[in-house]
């Protein structure tokens, strides 16, 4: 039986703020999860503290809360899934077929230069099963190197926030670094959508990666795709 792992921050306020709120970015989760759902793959959210994972409060706005996640969001049973998340200490790579981080700006911070996650991500990939990522759950890639030490990203054709769009949302004077750059830095062959804020998704062998919120379905798409025929 197919399992997939899911990754989400628990990193709840912009670095020296702490009026400034920030977590998961909850769509990003409930598309790839309900896609995964429908399929009957089983699943375990993880975080690398384990227990709660804050929810971003920009993604519960009215103009983007689409209505599969309003309707998670208001399930009891499935947001206590969020409150009480797996630690990273508790699961087992061999358990699983695909791991995919989940974006939101508190993924910048928890999901880079943690040595059980890099660890994780590499093992997972190099068993030759898949990793995927969306938005600023891509952050989780960009320091990990494989057995032979190169980095994971390097000549690997993939996506990610773009750092443009960061003013769009409003949050450039708050994130720590610029992700776009840091991909590119570890030898990502980055590409984004034509226009700010639309969806596109990079399939490189194993490796799935989607820009932004409205890049989610089409990433678990992808990502489901691949995991069904290994």
């Amino acid at each position: 039986m197919k399992k997939a792992l899911i990754v989400v921050t628990n990193h709840s306020y912009f670095k020296g703020s702490d009026t400034e709120p920030t977590g998961l970015w909850l769509s990003e989760l409930t598309h790839f999860y309900d896609q995964f759902e429908k399929a009957g793959i089983a699943m375990d959210i993880v975080s690398p503290k384990g227990g709660k994972a804050p929810i971003d409060s920009r993604s519960l706005g009215r103009f983007v809360l689409d209505k599969n996640t309003k309707k998670r969001y208001q399930d009891p049973s499935f947001m206590s899934l969020l409150n009480n998340t797996k630690s990273l200490s508790e699961v087992d790579h061999n358990d699983y077929d695909l791991l995919y981080f989940a974006g939101g700006h508190g993924a910048m911070w928890d999901f880079v230069d943690n040595k059980q996650l890099d660890a994780l991500t590499r093992e997972i990939y190099e068993a030759g099963k898949i990793v995927s990522a969306v938005c600023h759950g891509v952050a989780a890639l960009q320091n990990v190197k494989l057995s032979n030490g190169e980095y994971l990203l390097k000549g690997k054709k993939g996506t990610g926030f773009p750092y443009f769009d960061e003013a769009i949302a409003g949050v450039k004077r708050l994130v720590p670094y610029n992700l776009e750059k840091s991909l590119k830095k570890r030898g990502m062959s980055y590409s984004k959508a034509f226009l700010p804020l639309m969806g596109h998704t990079v399939v490189d062998g194993q490796l799935i990666t989607g820009q932004n919120p409205n890049s989610a379905m089409n990433t678990a798409k992808a990502a489901l795709s691949l995991v069904k025929n290994q």
